[in-house]
């Protein structure tokens, strides 16, 4: 494959500002019903898959996930158009789609996940497909979009669902499904690729994973990071529960009110953290103990991923006009909400860039090193 083809998909990307101005253009007129939605929904995604194909039709990809990169790059200027359009900033693109197909995307939660999705993700499928067009390994990149895309899955789809737009599910919501099937499907693809080999020897190896926490400052914060996130990720799923505790009650009242948004998307993230980030941390505490835990790069990537998305919409969502002003973060809490809400998100990253970049206390030695 050429870098033809990559620029070829950032074009194809880009179609969707005429597609949906058109398409909104045509259901303004026709007045269509919510499966016409879903129809034209889906045979645009099909028409998009169909134009990346025949971009590499000279010399086809091996990977199979540029196809998939294609839409979803396409879906997300989509996205992106969505978040400008709820701002003011355009007009006249979405304007049916979010009145008949998915009006959970006016919340404020839904706003600000279509610019995560328009921003962070785009650039990620490009990168990705550029990476697939020169030939060259994606899959540091690839285990970190894996872990935003599923976290934001696993709490926007069951929100629409629970939460107060429950009554009014569309078919629109169907296409959700290949956000939910294909980021599985690519999850082992990229999984399975061939990880980044290092050049330390075995002796250097063997220097590092000699020396305890103590001894590795920065191992030793992330540890005692590590202790205080599990007992605040408890802390606010118990919130998330309703627990009847006093300290939950003025917590609540008086910091995060966005946790009882009848909207449910806070409550099913406080029990995603709950359910998954908890165990996450507790396996990671282990894994900055015990040296030669192969396994702990990728599932940092992952968390990583996840977190960074979870804490802009969080964060974001928590503070937006959109949110009733009675769950919005008080005033006088704002900065204490930031501080502890940043740091709640940055500190994964920190661990992700530190297992990448310094990953040889996690890795095994070659059974023929050993032997020597």
């Amino acid at each position: 494959m050429s870098a033809s083809a990559a620029t070829g998909v950032f074009v194809l990307s880009l179609s969707a500002i005429p597609v949906t101005y058109l398409a909104n253009a045509l259901a303004a007129a026709a007045t269509g019903s919510s499966w016409a939605i879903l129809a034209v929904g889906l045979l645009v995604l099909l028409l998009v898959a169909l134009a990346s194909r025949f971009l590499v039709k000279r010399k086809p990809p091996k990977d199979p996930l540029f196809y998939v990169y294609a839409v979803f790059a396409f879906t997300s200027v989509v996205n992106l158009i969505i978040g400008l359009e709820q701002d003011g900033i355009i007009d006249g693109f979405m304007t049916h789609y979010l009145k008949e197909g998915e009006p959970y995307l006016n919340t404020a939660y839904g706003h600000v996940i279509c610019y995560w999705d328009g921003s962070v993700h785009y650039l990620m499928y490009l990168l990705m497909v550029a990476a697939i067009a020169w030939e060259e390994t994606y899959r540091t990149i690839g285990l970190y979009w894996l872990g935003s895309i599923m976290m934001s899955v696993v709490v926007f789809v069951p929100g629409n669902v629970v939460g107060k737009y429950g009554t009014r599910i569309c078919p629109a919501l169907l296409l959700s499904v290949p956000y939910v099937c294909l980021p599985i499907w690519a999850g082992f693809r990229i999984y399975n690729q061939p990880p980044e080999t290092f050049s330390s020897t075995a002796k250097a190896i063997k220097e590092v994973q000699r020396k305890r926490l103590l001894r590795r400052p920065l191992d030793l914060f992330l540890a005692a990071y590590f202790i205080f996130a599990t007992g605040f990720c408890l802390f606010r799923g118990m919130i998330a529960l309703d627990c009847p505790a006093e300290l939950c009650r003025l917590y609540n009242q008086f910091h995060e009110p966005y946790l009882k948004d009848p909207a449910a998307y806070p409550k099913l993230q406080m029990l995603v953290y709950m359910f998954y980030s908890v165990p996450y941390y507790l396996m990671a505490l282990y894994g900055l103990l015990v040296p030669g835990c192969s396994w702990m790069p990728d599932l940092t990537l992952i968390h990583a991923g996840g977190l960074a998305q979870a804490q802009f919409s969080h964060i974001g969502a928590s503070l937006h006009a959109r949110t009733p002003y009675s769950y919005r973060v008080p005033e006088e809490a704002r900065v204490w909400f930031l501080i502890l809400n940043a740091a709640f998100g940055i500190l994964p990253q920190l661990l992700a860039y530190r297992c990448v970049q310094n990953p040889e206390f996690f890795l095994k030695p070659k059974p023929e090193e050993k032997a020597e």
